[in-house]
């Protein structure tokens, strides 16, 4: 039986990380910063926004399981091939280059497929 995920809101950074409201296009304009520091505490306010989501991410994964027949059953490429059409999609409203952005989420699924193949058995046990 599936485990519900519900992570806390509170785990979550509450001050808004981006610099725009439009969260889906953000302006090189508005990213300007005065200095190393001020950039680098950027990116370390994102990876505090990104990293509970891939947690997120990864045990969903791992409840995908639930519902496959087998360690084979695992990998669909179809729905590899479906995601990155997405995030392709997705990094072009973004303005950011969807070849980067595929070649970062290959290795997410990459990643996220052996954890669950690994994870297999011991999640199907029957």
């Amino acid at each position: 039986m599936p485990i519900k995920s519900k992570i806390s809101s509170k785990k979550l950074p509450t001050k808004p990380v981006l610099k725009s409201k439009n969260t889906t296009r953000v302006p090189r304009k508005t990213l300007k910063f005065a200095s190393l520091a001020e950039v680098r505490r950027e990116i370390d306010d994102l990876d505090a926004v990104i990293a509970p989501l891939m947690s997120r991410r990864n045990y969903a994964v791992m409840q995908a399981a639930h519902f496959k027949d087998s360690v084979k059953g695992v990998v669909k490429l179809g729905r590899a091939e479906e995601i990155i059409r997405r995030v392709r999609r997705i990094a072009k409203q973004c303005g950011t280059d969807p070849d980067s952005m595929e070649k970062v989420y290959r290795k997410i699924i990459e990643v996220h497929t052996k954890d669950e193949q690994k994870n297999w058995r011991m999640i199907n046990k029957r």
